[in-house]
């Protein structure tokens, strides 16, 4: 049986940069067992599942290990595959999510997708193995957090780039990643994201961390419109825009790939 499997980079508008992820248009369930394995043979950090639902997708997210409940850059992924290449007439679609209905449209010569606004609160318990993993001071930090991650504010851009975590010591923090972020250079931010006890050690460039940061910088900045870096070595570079609960986020895609997983 064959399923269809798109390659596309993500947050970004050149091959090789940006978050590649797996788009697997389907016309119907598999197995939940047959999901992840196919998300293990794709070995990128998510693979995007969606079916057609009503007038909207059902939309699904796997790391090389598990389920996700939401993934920024398979989601513009996703939209991508759709609006570009597979139903270039529409203007935007809708899917439906274990986070709820999110929309991608089209914005120009990028993509804007319309997510929820999780702002973070204060981290009372700073756990050690945060503190041992990123090698940090916790006079040189500010600690936020969300249910499922982590939010490390350094004093500059450099501090984010420089950092070498020990990924054994965070992925202890399970089931919560680890987002490290900084006043930028040529933006208004920057950041990076580690995830290890989900099968990726640094994710390239990630679209829901973005729906705590932007909140939190467009507080500190005074700003509503922000634009965003994810440092890591493969980079990308998001536009996101906070309106009470909601947050978009804006970035460019490439198809790298497409073709066909063999499954028997």
């Amino acid at each position: 049986m064959p399923v269809p499997v798109f390659h596309v980079d993500a947050f970004t508008d050149s091959p090789f940069h940006g978050n590649p992820a797996a788009v697997c248009p389907l016309a119907g369930w598999l197995d939940d067992d047959t999901l992840r394995a196919v998300a293990a043979e794709n070995n990128l950090s998510e693979t995007a599942y969606f079916v057609p639902e009503g007038d909207a997708f059902r939309l699904r997210w796997f790391t090389p290990r598990c389920e996700v409940k939401l993934c920024g850059h398979a989601t513009l992924a996703s939209g991508f595959v759709l609006l570009k290449l597979l139903e270039p007439q529409r203007e935007s679609v809708s899917f439906e999510t274990r986070s709820g209905r999110l929309t991608v449209e089209r914005q120009g010569d990028r993509f804007s997708m319309d997510f929820p606004a999780l702002p973070p609160w204060r981290c009372e318990h700073i756990p050690d193995d945060l503190i041992h993993g990123l090698e940090a001071s916790v006079q040189d930090i500010s600690v936020y957090q969300i249910s499922d991650n982590y939010f490390v504010i350094f004093e500059g851009e450099e501090h984010v780039r420089a950092l070498r975590p020990n990924l054994a010591l965070l992925e202890k923090l399970h089931p919560a990643g680890v987002c490290v972020s900084a006043p930028g250079i040529n933006c208004d931010f920057v950041s990076r994201y580690f995830v290890p006890s989900y099968g990726i050690p640094e994710d390239p460039v990630t679209g829901s961390t973005h729906c705590s940061l932007a909140p939190y910088w467009a507080e500190r900045l005074h700003k509503k419109r922000l634009q965003a870096r994810q440092v890591s070595e493969r980079g990308g570079e998001l536009w996101c825009e906070c309106s009470g609960e909601r947050v978009t986020i804006e970035g460019n895609a490439v198809l790298t790939m497409q073709g066909s997983l063999l499954i028997g």
